[in-house]
Formats: C-alpha cells, structure tokens, sequence
C-alpha cells in the first residue's frame, strides 16, 4: 500500500488543528516525500510536550508518543538535537493552553 507523502500528512494535520482553531506552525521544514515529523506542544505556560511517530514491530501499528516533556526551552533543546541528528525532519509546533493536539485521531498515526 503506498504511503502518504510527509508534506501531504503535514498539510493535512495543520489543515484538521485549523478547524478546531488550533494554531500551529511549521518550524522546520523537512523532506518533502519521506521527512520524518516531530510535533512541539506548547501549553503557553512555559511547558511543552514533544511527540514523535513511533512503529511497532510486532504488530505494524503506528502511534505518537510522548519523547520528552517539561519547560518549553529544555523540548526546544532536544528538538534542537534531533535536527542535528536528521536535517530532514519536520518539526510543527501547536499552540494549545488546553493541550489539544489532535494525534490521537483517527487516521493520524
């Protein structure tokens, strides 16, 4: 089965955090076709939480999970990391003082 482009999943998860009025933003800007995606939610209180798409093995399901929390300029750090280790990466931050962040929707993962 193909997959999606990331630029295409990307467009489409900023497109789904609008209709909920969740602002988000590009903050790097990865491969196109198969960039691996970071996503920063920032609480506005000083906190973040970092979430990166991870694979299971054993059953071929894929899901978001939490990489690192706490104050926001410690997860810039780690996002700052993670870039030096992969220049593709994309990295998206969501604005949310309740924490939405819409990764556990259906068709996300």
């Amino acid at each position: 089965m193909p997959r999606l482009t990331t630029r295409f999943w990307v467009d489409a998860y900023l497109a789904r955090l609008s209709v909920f009025n969740i602002p988000a933003y590009v903050v790097a800007h990865g491969d196109d076709t198969g960039g691996a995606v970071l996503v920063k939610l920032a609480t506005l209180d000083g906190q973040a939480v970092l979430f990166q798409r991870s694979f299971d093995l054993t059953t071929g399901a894929r899901r978001w999970v939490e990489l690192t929390t706490g104050e926001e300029r410690a997860v810039d750090e780690t996002v700052a990391r993670q870039r030096g280790f992969d220049p593709d990466l994309w990295v998206i931050e969501v604005e949310d003082r309740a924490g939405r962040h819409l990764l556990d929707d259906d068709g996300l993962a």
